[in-house]
C-alpha cells in the first residue's frame, strides 16, 4: 500500500528529516510513504508553484491512502492545503486516515487567539462571526471525511511535548492502514 504523508511537515526547518522518519516508520509496517518532498523541483523555476501542484497531485494518485497531519498550522485550525489534500483523496476515493497532536476542541483552539461570547445560542468571535461548536477538534467536514472514507481522527490525550516531532500519533494512523492492508477490521 502506497500512503501519501501530507501535512505542514514540509515547512519545518527539519522538513526532510521528518519525512524520512515517516517514510521509514511506513516502511517498518510493509508500506510506502510517499513524501511530497521527495518530488524533483527547480526551485529557481518560474512556474515552481504549478510544478509542486503537480507533483503532489500525481503522488496522491498513484497512492492508496493519505495520511494527513491535521495539527493546527498557524491558527486554530489544520494547513489549508493539508486540508485541500485530504478532500482531494477522499473524493477520488482513498482511504483517508488523520492525525492531530492538538486534541483540544475547536472552540478552545479559536478561543486562545480571541475572545468568544455566546449570542442567541452560539459561539461567536469579536467579529460576530459562529464559531463551530461540536466539539470537535476540527472542522466537521475534515473529522467526517476521516470518518467515512477511513479511520476516525487520531489525538493523544495530552499534546506531546513537541507537537511538530511526535509521532506517535502518526505512528498510529500507519499501524491502521497496515491492518487495512491486511484486511484486518480496525
Amino acid at each position: 500500500m502506497k500512503i501519501y504523508l501530507a501535512g505542514p511537515d514540509v515547512f519545518l526547518p527539519d522538513a526532510i528529516g521528518i519525512g524520512r522518519r515517516k517514510v521509514e516508520i511506513c516502511t517498518s509496517y510493509g508500506l510506502i510513504g510517499l513524501y511530497p518532498l521527495d518530488n524533483v523541483v527547480d526551485l529557481a523555476a518560474s512556474d515552481v508553484s504549478l510544478t509542486i501542484f503537480k507533483g503532489n497531485e500525481a503522488m496522491m494518485d498513484a497512492a492508496d491512502a493519505i495520511i494527513a497531519n491535521l495539527t493546527p498550522f498557524r491558527g486554530p485550525s489544520a494547513d489549508a492545503g493539508t486540508v485541500y489534500e485530504l478532500g482531494y483523496a477522499a473524493g477520488r476515493g482513498k482511504l483517508c486516515l488523520g492525525y492531530s497532536n492538538d486534541p483540544a476542541p475547536y472552540r478552545d483552539r479559536v478561543a486562545r487567539i480571541c475572545d468568544l461570547t455566546a449570542s442567541d445560542g452560539r459561539l461567536v468571535d469579536p467579529e460576530g462571526l459562529t464559531v463551530e461548536d461540536f466539539g470537535w477538534p476540527d472542522n466537521l467536514m475534515m473529522i467526517h471525511a476521516l470518518d467515512l472514507h477511513g479511520c476516525p481522527l487520531v489525538t493523544p490525550h495530552e499534546p506531546p511535548t513537541d507537537i511538530w516531532h511526535d509521532l506517535t500519533a502518526f505512528e498510529t494512523c500507519v499501524r491502521l492502514a497496515a491492518d487495512r492492508a491486511k484486511g484486518k477490521s480496525s
